[in-house]
Order: C-alpha cells, then structure tokens, then sequence
C-alpha cells in the first residue's frame, strides 16, 4: 500500500492581510522519512523551525520568484549559516534568477550559495519517497504548479499563484487534493489581476474529479463563508480554507 502525504500548513496568506499572526505561503508535505516545503512565504519560518528541524528538509520548490512565496529563505539561510558549525546546506528548487534576488537583495555575491543549494526546476523530480510533476501556469511569465504524490498514492495539486484554472487541469487525477489560491474570493477577479475566484476553482475540480479542495491565499477584505459557497456551487465534494498550523492527511 502507498505511503500517505500529510501536509502541515505553515503559512497560507497573501502578499498582505490584516490578521495578526498569518504567514505567507508554506507548505510542508511529507511521506515516511521524506520531507519538502512548498514555498516559503513571509513569517513561515518559525512555524517550519516549530515543526522539523530545518536542516533536515530533502528540497524547498518555489512556485514562483514573488517574495510573499520565498522570503523566508532568507531566514533560512540564515538559520543554516550561523546555527551550525559548520554550516548546513538545502536544496532549492526554483526558477531561474532567484539566487540573483537573494543575492541583490543583501548586496552580497554568494550569500545565497553559502547555505542554499538552488537548482532549477524540471517537468518531473524524484525527492526519496515523492514524485513532483511541475505545470507552467499563467502568472508571471515562469509560474509553476506542483502535483505531489507516492508511488500509486493520491496526489497533492498545489495551484502556487495562477490566473487560469485550466492550467492546473494536466496535474490534477481523480481524487486527489486540490490546494487552490482564491485570492478573490467569490470573485469577480478583477481583469487586471492574474489570479482565481472560488467559481474557477470550483468549475476546475468539478471537472477533473478532485475529490478535496483546500483553499488557500484569500485576499484581504474578501469573506469566507461566501467564497466556500461559490466553489461548492459548482462542486459538490469537501472544501475547506486552511490555516496555519493545520495539518491533513492525503
């Protein structure tokens, strides 16, 4: 029988909220001794330090180079840097330009590499126990969303930041969980915002046959009990919003 995924949610706001105490995207998923983190949003790394010892992540994969999904690998790093002796090492999977980021922004070459081992991303990755298919999605112009799974085990669709629901399509299999940002809620979405409402994320697992949806990343303002019902409007299966600190087994 397949392992199961458990996923801890370690952080699951927007660039920027009004609740005390929220954190940007972050999300460990883990299968038997195998552990990885999807993105690292601002103020998620406490609660990652609070849940496994972060030395001991497998791989961090960024969705994409926005910093309310990678700042924290900036708390990171440090953290590998200065904690231990000698210094400890992670691998980073992500788009292309995000050491330069990191670099510029501490206007130091080589403070990423001194603890941050960046790679670039792949359509397929094999981490110990997880298989990770990746998807361009329309975002920015190198957004991407992952599917994460065991060996003939329900996966994990995480939808990273994405305007058109259709592009999270080629990952998502019958019944497994769909991870979804709402950043507009119930919509609309505005027509100059590249992003999803719960009547897209809706429409989208009703037709792929995911049997959850998670969602994720609501903006400031927007309220819940209205989008929960426009996504169960078109999908008749459980939805919920997660939080920080909770944890779900797939």
């Amino acid at each position: 029988m397949p392992a199961r995924l458990e996923l801890d949610v370690l952080g699951a706001g927007p660039a920027y909220t009004d609740r005390v105490g929220s954190a940007g995207a972050a999300y460990l998923v883990r299968a038997g001794s195998t552990a990885v983190v999807l993105d690292l949003g601002q103020g998620s790394f406490p609660r990652l330090a609070a849940t496994l010892e972060p030395s001991t992540i497998d791989a961090i994969l960024i969705s994409h180079l926005h910093p309310d999904h990678f700042i924290d690998l900036v708390a990171l790093r440090h953290y590998l840097r200065w904690q231990f002796r000698p210094p400890r090492h992670v691998r980073v999977i992500a788009a292309d330009g995000l050491e330069r980021r990191l670099d510029a922004l501490h206007d130091e070459p080589g403070f990423t590499a001194a603890t941050l081992d960046v790679e670039p991303l792949e359509p397929q990755l094999e981490i110990g126990a997880l298989r990770i298919e990746t998807a361009r999605v329309t975002h920015t112009p190198d957004s991407h969303a992952f599917r994460v799974s065991t060996t003939g085990g329900t996966g994990l669709v995480y939808s990273g930041d994405c305007g058109r629901a259709a592009d999270l399509e080629p990952l998502i299999r019958p019944g497994d969980v769909l991870l979804s940002e709402v950043s507009f809620g119930p919509g609309p979405v505005p027509y100059d915002a590249v992003h999803l409402d719960g009547p897209a994320v809706g429409a989208l697992a009703a037709r792929s046959g995911a049997g959850r949806v998670l969602l994720t990343h609501i903006q400031m303002g927007f309220d819940p009990s209205a989008t929960l019902a426009s996504v169960a409007a078109h999908f008749d299966g459980p939805v919920e919003f997660v939080e920080p600190g909770a944890r779900f087994l797939i």
